[in-house]
């Protein structure tokens, strides 16, 4: 019997991927021969395992949370149901990219960059137009999920309050901006934004991996 709250990694099974009921688990792994899965605590170890290899994490216990089991319930976990978005800028400012991805399967939706020079913040406001000018697009009533509190805000001001100065290097990069808040501006959006919780799950899916 599966214990309330668990999430299951499907490594090798019919539908790959990471599941927070037993019975979708069950079905994705049910007549798949050598089908390799295991349940995990939290999403945050979920996904770490997912995104390694099933004979490393087969044999091991599930490290304990580095949150305390009450701050954890407070957070609860991550909606599954939707999408993930993240930048990535080496250097202040740097070569920037960012994406969406889906938070369960992690199946790249979109990618825009790299760019020869942006900052982080730039790139975490344009993946947050471009995610909600995507749900919008397909219809979609997925949540939008950022690990990003100055995106957030930018959005709600329907303004990027970069610092960075306009020049020719970054000229690819300011005709983004002015079409996203020109999307902003003449567009609604029903799409819910959502504070990824990255202490209690995790880096956010759509990560670079470039800590």
């Amino acid at each position: 019997m599966a214990k309330k709250g668990k999430f299951y990694v499907v490594w090798e099974g019919h539908r790959p991927g990471i599941y927070n009921k037993w019975k979708d688990c069950q079905a994705s792994v049910k007549g798949y021969t050598n089908a390799k899965f295991k349940s995990f605590e939290t999403f945050a170890m979920a996904k770490k395992a997912f995104n390694g290899n099933y004979d490393d994490f087969k044999g091991k216990s599930t490290p304990k949370p580095s949150l305390s089991p009450e701050k954890l319930a407070s957070i609860g976990q991550p909606n599954l149901y939707s999408i993930a978005v993240d930048a990535a800028s080496s250097g202040n400012p740097g070569k920037m990219e960012y994406r969406g991805v889906h938070t369960q399967t992690k199946k790249q939706l979109f990618h825009q960059g790299p760019f020869l020079q942006g900052t982080n913040n730039i790139g975490e406001f344009l993946a947050l137009v471009h995610g909600l000018a995507y749900l919008k697009k397909q219809k979609s009533d997925l949540i939008l999920y950022t690990d990003s509190k100055i995106a957030m805000g930018w959005i709600q001001q329907k303004k990027c309050k970069t610092n960075l100065k306009p020049s020719a290097k970054n000229k690819p990069v300011f005709d983004l901006i002015e079409r996203a808040v020109l999307w902003l501006q003449q567009n609604t959006y029903t799409t819910t934004i959502v504070k990824w919780e990255t202490k209690a799950w995790g880096e956010i899916p759509a990560d670079f991996g470039r800590k």
